[in-house]
C-alpha cells in the first residue's frame, strides 16, 4: 500500500493517535461544481450562505486552496492524500475515473483504527467492486457512483450495492442518511468518518421551488436561479449536520471540513477569478477550504 500524505495523513494521525475514548469524529463535506464565488462570504451579492459563512468565521480558513479542474481527480487526491496522477485517475469517463486498487484511502486507515466509515452522495472513483466505495474502506455507502445523476427527486440510488428509492430532494435525502449514520455510531459509542459528498450545484438544474423562486424574484435568469438555489440548499443541509452534532453532544469532538471539487460550470460571479470548471485558471481550481475543530484549532485565515 502507498503511504498517505498531506491532509489525509494529518486526519488519520490526529484521529487515530487520540485516546480511545477521545478520538474525534470526522465529517468531510465536498460539493460539486461550487465555485469560489458561490458564497456570500466571498462577496457574492446574490447568493445567501449564512451557515457556511459563520462556520468559516469560526474555523481555519484557507484562502488559497486549490483542487483539480474536474471532479474525479480531486476526489482521488482527497481520498488518498496523493497527486491524482499517482492514483491512476486521469479523467472523468471511460474508466479514467477508476482509482488504482494499490491506493490506500483515508477510509482504509480510519477503519483499521476502529472507526465506522460511511460515504453519502456522489462517488465517481469507480462504479464496480472492488473500485466501489464498499471496496475502498467504507462500511456504508448511499448514493451513486457515476459522475452525475439525471434526476434529483425521488430517484433510484444505491445502498451498499442494492438499488433503492430515494425520498424527496436528493441532497436532503443523502443528508438524512448521513445524519442517521452519525446517530447510530454515537449511540454505539464508536467514532466515525462521515464523507458527505453533495452532488450539487452540478447540473441538471433541479432544486425545490422555494429555493428557485427566491432567486428568480431577485431578477436572476433560470440557470443562475437554480444554481444559487442549490447553493442555498447546501447551506441549509450543512446547518442540519452542525445542529445534529450539537444535539448529540459531540460537536466539540468532531472535525468538520468543507470544500468543493472544482470551479463553476457557467460564467457567473466568481470573485473576479479567471476561468471555469475544466480550466487550470484560478477560477477553475480555487475553492474555500474550511477546517473546524472547536477548542483545538484557532479561528485563523
Amino acid at each position: 500500500m502507498k503511504k498517505l500524505i498531506g491532509l489525509t495523513a494529518m486526519l488519520a494521525i490526529i484521529s487515530c493517535n487520540q485516546q480511545t475514548d477521545k478520538r474525534p469524529n470526522v465529517v468531510l463535506i465536498l460539493t460539486d461544481d461550487q465555485g469560489y464565488g458561490d458564497f456570500s462570504m466571498n462577496g457574492n451579492p446574490r447568493v445567501e450562505t449564512p451557515v457556511i459563512d459563520q462556520l468559516a468565521g469560526e474555523s481555519v480558513l484557507f484562502n488559497n486552496f486549490f483542487v483539480s479542474p474536474v471532479c474525479a481527480p480531486t476526489r482521488a487526491s482527497l481520498l488518498t492524500g496523493r497527486y491524482y496522477l499517482r492514483t491512476g485517475v486521469t479523467g472523468v469517463t471511460r474508466g479514467r475515473e477508476n482509482m488504482s486498487l494499490e491506493e490506500q484511502t483515508m477510509a482504509d486507515i480510519f477503519s483499521e483504527n476502529g472507526y465506522a466509515t460511511g460515504t453519502f452522495g456522489k462517488w465517481h472513483n469507480g462504479a464496480h467492486y472492488p473500485y466501489h466505495p464498499n471496496g475502498r474502506g467504507f462500511d456504508e455507502f448511499y448514493g451513486f457512483c457515476s459522475g452525475h445523476w439525471t434526476s434529483y427527486f425521488n430517484t433510484e440510488l444505491e445502498r451498499n450495492g442494492e438499488t433503492v428509492r430515494s425520498s424527496g430532494y436528493i441532497v436532503d435525502d443523502i443528508t438524512d442518511k448521513a445524519l442517521a449514520f452519525m446517530k447510530k455510531n454515537k449511540k454505539a459509542q464508536q467514532p466515525f468518518l462521515c464523507y458527505l459528498s453533495i452532488n450539487t450545484p452540478h447540473t441538471p438544474l433541479q432544486v425545490p421551488d422555494k429555493y428557485f423562486d427566491k432567486y428568480k424574484e431577485m431578477g436572476l435568469d433560470d440557470f443562475n436561479a437554480a444554481i444559487y438555489g442549490m447553493c442555498d440548499n447546501i447551506d441549509y443541509n450543512v446547518g442540519r449536520v452542525l445542529d445534529k452534532l450539537h444535539d448529540m453532544g459531540i460537536r466539540d469532538n468532531t472535525i468538520v471540513m468543507y470544500l468543493s471539487d472544482n470551479g463553476p460550470v457557467n460564467d457567473r460571479y466568481n470573485a473576479g477569478l479567471k476561468g471555469l470548471k475544466a480550466t487550470t485558471d484560478e477560477g477553475g481550481v480555487k475553492t474555500p477550504f474550511i477546517i473546524n475543530w472547536p477548542g483545538e484549532l484557532d479561528s485563523t485565515t
